[in-house]
């Protein structure tokens, strides 16, 4: 079967060629960057396709008519495609989990240390000439609430245990080996200083942090969202930024992305971003990407 990664980009292009071994599956690398509408071009007379983050609306796939299987380079190929959709056309899509859950985890704690001193506002000033030192919130004995507790929220919260923080959680589902108290969902959001989203999204978790149960924060929370920006009532989020409820997000993940220049959170100073990159670091490369030949691997193995 004919293998394409579609989408090998400057920053991949080096650890694939670490990983790739003589013995693997011949796979052709796509490096040159296209528009969306020329995916069934890219992948024409291929059967097995590779995903880093491209888009894959159904109505393109359906032109790929050798297509069979993707295998997304990640957990949240349902921001990107729509999974049942392209089952029905006979196209099976494949995650990889586990592979990164320590370095999303650390770029989430990053992210909490920045939006909590003001870093990436202060860089800014100082930058442009502009001198003011800006206080920040202390994290030892603030309480962090971590909503999801699969292998990225474990990790948020054994880190958060190491500089000083309680711990709480939220799961959807119950748990015998939880590494921290286990609340509802309404305890975590009125009584957490700093709120982790860690959810896989689907169709039960789309808009999960509503408008209403944003209300339901405690006022001055730091929320933080390294999982899928889709989780969270956008709105919603925009407003409580504006009106300081929310004191301040750091976000890796939006509805759409790239994240326009334009995009109304762009211009928010309690907005500290960053480009979906949480899963970037060379040792979960490695990983993601091995484990997606080894995908390639059993699949066009003989029969």
């Amino acid at each position: 079967m004919k293998s394409i990664f579609i989408d090998c980009n400057q920053q991949l292009a080096p650890v694939w060629a670490r990983v790739h071994k003589p013995g693997d599956p011949p796979i052709t690398l796509n490096t040159t960057p296209f528009a969306r509408e020329d995916l069934p071009r890219v992948i024409d007379g291929y059967q097995i396709c590779l995903d880093d983050h491209s888009y894959m609306p159904t109505e393109l796939v359906a032109q790929c008519k050798a297509l069979k299987h993707v295998v997304f380079l990640g957990t949240g190929a349902a921001s990107y495609m729509n999974v049942d959709e392209l089952k029905s056309l006979g196209v099976t899509v494949h995650t990889i989990k586990g592979y990164g859950d320590t370095a999303v985890a650390e770029h989430t704690i990053a992210l909490m240390l920045a939006c909590c001193r003001d870093i990436a506002r202060m860089d800014r000033d100082v930058r442009a000439g502009s001198w003011q030192p800006r206080e920040g919130m202390q994290l030892a004995g603030k309480t962090l609430g971590v909503i999801g507790l699969g292998g990225i929220g474990r990790e948020v919260a054994r880190i958060a245990k190491g500089i000083g923080m309680e711990v709480i959680a939220y799961n959807r589902r119950k748990l015998a080996d939880a590494p921290c108290p286990l609340v509802d969902i309404d305890t975590l959001l009125e009584t957490s200083d700093v709120v982790s989203l860690n959810l896989t999204l689907n169709d039960e978790t789309r808009g999960f942090l509503s408008a209403e149960r944003i209300a339901r924060m405690k006022p001055g929370v730091i929320l933080l969202n390294t999982a899928r920006g889709a989780l969270v009532d956008e709105t919603a989020l925009i407003d409580a930024l504006n009106s300081g409820h929310i004191r301040h997000a750091g976000l890796d993940v939006f509805h759409a992305e790239p994240l326009m220049a334009d995009h109304p959170l762009t211009r928010m100073d309690n907005v500290t971003l960053s480009a979906h990159a949480a899963f970037r670091t060379l040792e979960a490369s490695m990983t993601l990407l091995r484990r997606a030949i080894d995908i390639v691997r059993r699949i066009a193995a003989p029969r």
